[in-house]
Protein backbone atom coordinates (compact mmCIF):
# COMPACT_ATOMS: atom_id res chain seq x y z
CA UNK A 1 0.00 0.00 0.00
CA UNK A 2 1.88 3.17 -0.76
CA UNK A 3 1.47 6.30 1.00
CA UNK A 4 -1.17 8.16 -0.66
CA UNK A 5 -3.46 5.30 -0.31
CA UNK A 6 -5.43 4.86 3.06
CA UNK A 7 -8.04 1.61 3.52
CA UNK A 8 -11.58 2.20 4.84
CA UNK A 9 -10.01 0.41 8.40
CA UNK A 10 -7.42 2.95 8.67
CA UNK A 11 -9.67 5.76 7.86
CA UNK A 12 -12.19 4.50 9.96
CA UNK A 13 -9.62 4.48 13.21
CA UNK A 14 -8.10 8.13 12.73
CA UNK A 15 -11.82 9.59 12.06
CA UNK A 16 -12.96 7.82 15.46
CA UNK A 17 -9.98 9.40 17.26
CA UNK A 18 -10.71 12.81 15.36
CA UNK A 19 -14.17 13.13 16.72
CA UNK A 20 -13.64 11.91 19.98
CA UNK A 21 -11.42 15.17 20.05
CA UNK A 22 -13.58 17.10 18.69
CA UNK A 23 -16.28 16.38 20.72
CA UNK A 24 -13.34 17.58 23.58
CA UNK A 25 -12.61 20.98 21.59
CA UNK A 26 -16.57 21.67 21.27
CA UNK A 27 -17.17 20.79 25.56
CA UNK A 28 -13.86 23.53 26.03
CA UNK A 29 -11.98 20.31 26.87
CA UNK A 30 -8.43 19.69 26.48
CA UNK A 31 -7.21 17.08 24.62
CA UNK A 32 -3.59 15.71 23.42
CA UNK A 33 -3.07 15.72 20.08
CA UNK A 34 0.80 14.46 19.73
CA UNK A 35 -0.43 11.83 22.00
CA UNK A 36 -3.31 10.36 20.14
CA UNK A 37 -0.88 11.36 17.15
CA UNK A 38 1.51 8.54 18.55
CA UNK A 39 -0.90 6.23 19.63
CA UNK A 40 -2.18 5.82 15.28
CA UNK A 41 1.52 5.73 14.29
CA UNK A 42 1.93 2.87 16.31
CA UNK A 43 -1.43 1.17 15.52
CA UNK A 44 -1.32 2.49 11.38
CA UNK A 45 2.44 2.28 10.78
CA UNK A 46 1.84 5.88 9.44
CA UNK A 47 3.95 8.36 9.84
CA UNK A 48 3.45 11.65 12.09
CA UNK A 49 3.46 13.98 9.01
CA UNK A 50 0.92 11.55 7.32
CA UNK A 51 -1.29 11.57 10.34
CA UNK A 52 -1.43 15.31 10.96
CA UNK A 53 -2.17 15.81 6.81
CA UNK A 54 -4.64 13.40 7.29
CA UNK A 55 -6.45 14.80 10.14
CA UNK A 56 -6.82 18.55 8.13
CA UNK A 57 -7.79 16.20 5.36
CA UNK A 58 -10.96 15.35 7.80
CA UNK A 59 -11.85 19.10 8.55
CA UNK A 60 -12.00 19.94 4.93
CA UNK A 61 -14.41 16.69 4.97
CA UNK A 62 -16.06 18.49 8.01
CA UNK A 63 -16.52 21.99 6.26
CA UNK A 64 -18.12 19.81 3.12
CA UNK A 65 -20.60 17.91 5.79
CA UNK A 66 -21.57 21.05 7.49
CA UNK A 67 -19.96 20.69 10.79
CA UNK A 68 -17.43 22.10 12.69
CA UNK A 69 -13.89 21.23 12.41
CA UNK A 70 -11.08 21.35 15.08
CA UNK A 71 -9.44 24.57 15.03
CA UNK A 72 -5.79 23.40 15.01
CA UNK A 73 -6.41 20.81 11.80
CA UNK A 74 -6.45 23.83 9.33
CA UNK A 75 -9.32 22.09 6.55
CA UNK A 76 -6.57 20.57 3.50
CA UNK A 77 -8.52 19.87 0.46
CA UNK A 78 -7.80 17.77 -2.29
CA UNK A 79 -9.21 14.59 -0.03
CA UNK A 80 -10.06 11.22 -1.38
CA UNK A 81 -13.96 10.22 -1.20
CA UNK A 82 -13.36 7.29 0.66
CA UNK A 83 -12.18 9.79 3.55
CA UNK A 84 -15.69 11.52 3.38
CA UNK A 85 -17.44 8.16 3.33
CA UNK A 86 -15.55 7.22 6.64
CA UNK A 87 -17.36 10.28 7.96
CA UNK A 88 -20.63 9.29 7.24
CA UNK A 89 -19.81 5.75 8.66
CA UNK A 90 -19.14 7.52 12.26
CA UNK A 91 -22.45 9.82 12.23
CA UNK A 92 -24.05 6.81 11.44
CA UNK A 93 -23.20 4.72 14.14
CA UNK A 94 -22.82 7.96 16.49
CA UNK A 95 -26.39 9.72 15.82
CA UNK A 96 -26.06 11.41 19.44
CA UNK A 97 -23.55 13.45 18.45
CA UNK A 98 -25.28 15.60 16.34
CA UNK A 99 -27.97 15.43 18.28
CA UNK A 100 -26.29 16.26 21.49
CA UNK A 101 -22.78 17.33 21.62
CA UNK A 102 -22.66 18.69 18.40
CA UNK A 103 -25.36 21.29 19.20
CA UNK A 104 -24.62 21.89 22.59
CA UNK A 105 -25.13 25.74 22.99
CA UNK A 106 -24.87 28.45 25.83
CA UNK A 107 -28.27 28.61 27.25
CA UNK A 108 -29.99 31.68 28.21
CA UNK A 109 -30.42 33.66 25.01
CA UNK A 110 -32.72 35.92 26.66
CA UNK A 111 -29.21 37.40 28.20
CA UNK A 112 -26.97 36.78 24.83
CA UNK A 113 -25.13 39.39 23.16
CA UNK A 114 -26.71 40.80 19.36
CA UNK A 115 -26.18 38.90 16.91
CA UNK A 116 -23.36 39.64 14.07
CA UNK A 117 -24.59 40.10 10.76
CA UNK A 118 -22.06 39.68 8.33
CA UNK A 119 -21.91 40.09 3.88
CA UNK A 120 -24.09 36.95 2.58
CA UNK A 121 -21.62 34.69 0.35
CA UNK A 122 -21.25 35.72 -2.83
CA UNK A 123 -19.01 34.49 -6.11
CA UNK A 124 -15.93 37.44 -5.08
CA UNK A 125 -15.81 35.99 -1.30
CA UNK A 126 -15.81 31.85 -2.48
CA UNK A 127 -13.12 29.91 -1.71
CA UNK A 128 -11.11 28.75 -4.82
CA UNK A 129 -12.93 26.95 -6.94
CA UNK A 130 -11.10 23.48 -6.69
CA UNK A 131 -12.57 23.87 -3.24
CA UNK A 132 -15.73 24.26 -3.55
CA UNK A 133 -16.95 22.54 -5.56
CA UNK A 134 -14.93 19.26 -3.60
CA UNK A 135 -17.42 20.98 -0.79
CA UNK A 136 -20.26 20.86 -2.75
CA UNK A 137 -20.17 17.02 -3.70
CA UNK A 138 -19.70 16.53 -0.05
CA UNK A 139 -22.49 18.08 0.71
CA UNK A 140 -24.70 16.52 -2.25
CA UNK A 141 -23.89 13.10 -2.06
CA UNK A 142 -24.49 13.08 1.95
CA UNK A 143 -27.50 15.11 1.76
CA UNK A 144 -25.85 17.69 4.49
CA UNK A 145 -28.90 20.07 4.19
CA UNK A 146 -31.78 17.38 4.90
CA UNK A 147 -29.66 16.28 8.01
CA UNK A 148 -29.59 20.03 9.18
CA UNK A 149 -33.63 20.05 8.49
CA UNK A 150 -34.06 17.09 10.23
CA UNK A 151 -32.27 18.03 13.67
CA UNK A 152 -35.25 19.88 15.20
CA UNK A 153 -33.18 20.57 18.42
CA UNK A 154 -30.70 21.99 16.09
CA UNK A 155 -33.20 24.36 14.40
CA UNK A 156 -35.46 25.09 17.64
CA UNK A 157 -32.25 26.66 18.99
CA UNK A 158 -31.40 28.76 16.08
CA UNK A 159 -35.57 30.02 16.16
CA UNK A 160 -34.56 30.51 19.80
CA UNK A 161 -31.53 33.01 19.31
CA UNK A 162 -32.71 35.06 16.50
CA UNK A 163 -36.63 35.50 18.79
CA UNK A 164 -34.30 36.98 21.73
CA UNK A 165 -32.41 38.63 18.94
CA UNK A 166 -35.26 40.85 17.64
CA UNK A 167 -36.50 41.71 21.06
CA UNK A 168 -33.04 42.73 22.43
CA UNK A 169 -32.72 44.77 19.03
CA UNK A 170 -35.83 46.74 19.66
CA UNK A 171 -35.45 47.38 23.15
CA UNK A 172 -32.15 48.84 22.77
CA UNK A 173 -33.65 50.96 19.84
CA UNK A 174 -36.38 52.29 22.24
CA UNK A 175 -39.48 50.49 21.05
CA UNK A 176 -40.11 48.21 24.13
CA UNK A 177 -44.01 48.11 23.19
CA UNK A 178 -43.01 46.26 19.83
CA UNK A 179 -40.45 43.72 21.52
CA UNK A 180 -43.38 42.63 23.56
CA UNK A 181 -45.16 41.94 20.45
CA UNK A 182 -42.07 39.72 18.97
CA UNK A 183 -43.95 36.15 18.57
CA UNK A 184 -42.35 33.08 18.22
CA UNK A 185 -44.44 31.66 15.15
CA UNK A 186 -42.90 28.10 15.03
CA UNK A 187 -42.99 27.33 18.67
CA UNK A 188 -46.75 29.08 19.32
CA UNK A 189 -48.45 28.03 16.21
CA UNK A 190 -46.63 25.46 14.68
CA UNK A 191 -45.19 25.38 11.29
CA UNK A 192 -46.66 26.06 8.02
CA UNK A 193 -47.02 30.04 8.39
CA UNK A 194 -43.80 30.30 5.90
CA UNK A 195 -41.70 31.97 8.67
CA UNK A 196 -40.26 31.17 12.09
CA UNK A 197 -40.95 35.16 14.01
CA UNK A 198 -42.87 37.43 13.56
CA UNK A 199 -41.33 40.73 14.26
CA UNK A 200 -41.11 44.05 13.73
CA UNK A 201 -38.53 47.06 12.51
CA UNK A 202 -38.14 50.20 14.83
CA UNK A 203 -40.20 51.98 12.69
CA UNK A 204 -42.99 49.98 13.21
CA UNK A 205 -43.10 47.70 9.92
CA UNK A 206 -43.85 44.19 10.22
CA UNK A 207 -40.81 41.57 9.91
CA UNK A 208 -41.37 38.06 9.21
CA UNK A 209 -38.19 36.13 9.55
CA UNK A 210 -37.44 32.64 8.61
CA UNK A 211 -34.38 31.20 10.66
CA UNK A 212 -32.28 28.28 8.63
CA UNK A 213 -29.16 27.34 11.40
CA UNK A 214 -26.38 24.92 10.91
CA UNK A 215 -22.85 24.16 12.44
CA UNK A 216 -20.93 24.37 9.86
CA UNK A 217 -19.67 27.32 7.63
CA UNK A 218 -21.42 29.95 5.92
CA UNK A 219 -22.32 28.08 2.64
CA UNK A 220 -23.34 25.11 3.86
CA UNK A 221 -26.99 24.42 1.13
CA UNK A 222 -30.03 24.33 3.46
CA UNK A 223 -33.42 23.01 2.47
CA UNK A 224 -36.56 25.96 1.92
CA UNK A 225 -40.25 24.40 1.76
CA UNK A 226 -42.09 26.02 -1.44
CA UNK A 227 -44.57 27.10 1.38
CA UNK A 228 -41.60 29.20 2.64
CA UNK A 229 -40.77 30.37 -1.37
CA UNK A 230 -44.55 31.86 -1.48
CA UNK A 231 -44.34 33.55 1.46
CA UNK A 232 -41.04 35.29 0.37
CA UNK A 233 -42.65 35.92 -2.79
CA UNK A 234 -45.94 37.19 -1.65
CA UNK A 235 -44.80 39.44 1.26
CA UNK A 236 -41.20 40.32 -0.27
CA UNK A 237 -41.00 43.20 1.63
CA UNK A 238 -41.59 41.93 4.86
CA UNK A 239 -39.57 38.53 4.52
CA UNK A 240 -36.11 37.63 5.11
CA UNK A 241 -34.29 34.85 5.75
CA UNK A 242 -31.68 34.83 8.51
CA UNK A 243 -29.20 32.06 8.37
CA UNK A 244 -27.14 31.11 11.22
CA UNK A 245 -23.52 29.07 11.03
CA UNK A 246 -21.07 28.13 12.98
CA UNK A 247 -23.77 27.30 16.08
CA UNK A 248 -22.28 25.33 17.91
CA UNK A 249 -18.91 27.62 18.69
CA UNK A 250 -19.79 31.37 18.14
CA UNK A 251 -22.53 31.86 16.14
CA UNK A 252 -22.50 34.15 13.01
CA UNK A 253 -25.33 35.53 10.83
CA UNK A 254 -26.49 36.79 7.53
CA UNK A 255 -29.74 38.42 5.76
CA UNK A 256 -31.35 37.38 2.67
CA UNK A 257 -33.73 39.29 1.15
CA UNK A 258 -36.46 38.08 -1.59
CA UNK A 259 -35.51 37.69 -4.30
CA UNK A 260 -33.48 34.51 -3.04
CA UNK A 261 -32.65 33.42 -6.47
CA UNK A 262 -30.72 36.23 -6.80
CA UNK A 263 -28.55 35.13 -3.83
CA UNK A 264 -28.69 31.38 -3.96
CA UNK A 265 -29.56 28.65 -7.04
CA UNK A 266 -32.66 27.11 -6.22
CA UNK A 267 -32.90 22.97 -6.97
CA UNK A 268 -35.58 20.57 -6.60
CA UNK A 269 -34.91 17.64 -4.58
CA UNK A 270 -37.78 15.26 -3.97
CA UNK A 271 -41.21 14.92 -5.67
CA UNK A 272 -44.87 14.41 -4.73
CA UNK A 273 -45.87 11.18 -6.76
CA UNK A 274 -49.46 10.97 -7.35
CA UNK A 275 -51.31 7.86 -8.96
CA UNK A 276 -52.31 8.55 -12.86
Amino acid sequence: MNAESWSDQENDAIVAVYFQMLKDDLAGHAHNKAMNNRGLQQSLGRSKGSIEFKNCNISAALVGFGLPYINGYQPRFNLQMSLAEAVSRWLAKNPAFEASSATEVVRGFADAPPLFFGVPPTMRNAPPAAELSQLEAIARRFDVAGRDERNRSLGRAGEERVFHHERGHLQASGRRDLAAKVRWVSQEDGDGAGYDIASFAPSGSPRLIEVKTTNGWERTPFHISRNELEVADARRHEWSLVRLFDFSREVRAFELRPPLEAHVSLMATQYQAAFN
